[in-house]
C-alpha cells in the first residue's frame, strides 16, 4: 500500500493506516477529552496478567515502591 495509491489512508504524517483517516479511530480526541488520571493522583488497585502467567496487584506487589503507568491512544490496532 502506498500514499499514491490509497492517499484516504495517510494522515497528516505520512503514516498509512488500516482504515481511512475520516474513519472514527483515526480521528484526534477533543480537546477535553478525558485522558486519564491526573499527574501524581493515586490510582485504583487493579491485577493483570503478567507475561509469566502470574497475576499481579499493582499497589500490592509494588510494596511501596513508585511506578509510572503509562496510557496512550494507538491511532490503528
Amino acid at each position: 500500500m502506498t500514499l499514491e495509491q490509497f492517499p484516504e489512508y495517510a494522515d497528516e504524517f505520512g503514516l498509512i493506516g488500516v482504515v481511512p483517516t475520516s474513519h472514527g479511530i483515526r480521528q484526534p480526541l477533543d480537546h477535553d477529552a478525558p485522558t486519564g488520571p491526573a499527574i501524581g493522583a493515586r490510582l485504583p488497585d487493579f491485577t493483570l496478567p503478567a507475561a509469566s502467567g502470574r497475576t499481579i496487584s499493582f499497589h500490592s506487589d509494588r510494596d511501596r515502591s513508585k511506578a509510572a503507568v503509562v496510557f496512550f491512544r494507538s491511532a490503528v490496532w
